[in-house]
């Protein structure tokens, strides 16, 4: 092993790829003395793994990386996206089926928002498909109280910052009036944390029920609510192009 070798790779992305975690829980595990290599715990992700190297992560070996693979879940409303929860709520891994591999969400849905959730095996692929670089539009159902104005979403549109947090433009077209709330269709890069619910909040229109609809080219499209389908390889490969991660197809369409 080496910091200087230009052949292997970084032994965050190592373990990434092995679906423990992603590379920055990997870095953090790191830091925290909780990895070794070749019996020696490692003081800095600023190393360089071949093939032949021994991992351990928490004095466990770290599992061979397994091929790529990348889910659609519909995830329902009322179930965290997290891997536990202090207070007992219900997680979407209390929800998905045993049998699955251990899979990492691509981005997240708040406890109150539903819709579509990428999983994958993969944090390296996970981390690449969270990139705001990836350029990949994020869109949603929102329902929200009163009917916006035009130039309210106007504002949105050429980006806000409320507290100090600086959002990028919001594309927002209102769907239909039901009776005191509005449907809205919501499309977005960036993805921050509960952006939808403050962005609108903050122009008077706060969001009682929230449903993302894409993330980048996949659709939740028919999926029913509580189930989880494996998008087929040759897709990903399409929507990722020649740096695509190795992939193998397993349908299965599962009720959670």
């Amino acid at each position: 092993m080496s910091d200087e070798t230009p052949g292997g790779e970084r032994i965050a992305k190592r373990i990434a790829r092995a679906g423990l975690c992603s590379r920055r829980d990997a870095e953090r595990l790191i830091a925290e003395g909780r990895v070794a290599v070749n019996g020696k715990v490692i003081p800095s992700p600023a190393l360089n793994v071949g093939a032949d190297d021994w991992i351990v992560v928490d004095g466990k070996p770290l599992p061979a990386a397994e091929p790529t693979r990348l889910f659609r879940y519909h995830k329902p409303r009322g179930v965290l996206t997290a891997a536990r929860d202090p207070e007992g709520r219900p997680t979407i891994y209390d929800r998905l089926p045993p049998d699955l591999p251990r899979l990492v969400p691509v981005g997240r849905l708040d406890i109150g928002s539903e819709g579509l959730l990428l999983l994958t095996n993969d944090g390296e692929l996970k981390r690449r498909l969270e990139l705001p670089s990836t350029g990949w539009t994020r869109r949603y159902r929102a329902r929200v109280h009163k009917m916006p104005e035009p130039e309210a979403l106007a504002r949105l549109l050429a980006g806000i910052t409320i507290e100090g947090i600086t959002y990028g433009p919001i594309q927002v077209s209102v769907d239909r009036a039901q009776g005191d709330n509005s449907w809205i269709m919501v499309s977005l890069k960036e993805g921050k944390n509960r952006e939808v619910r403050r962005v609108m909040e903050h122009i008077g229109h706060p969001v009682s029920r929230l449903i993302r609809i894409a993330y980048g080219p996949f659709q939740l499209g028919q999926l029913p609510r509580g189930e989880v389908e494996e998008v087929n390889p040759r897709v990903v490969r399409e929507q990722l192009g020649a740096a695509a991660p190795k992939v193998v197809r397993r349908d299965r369409t599962r009720r959670a």
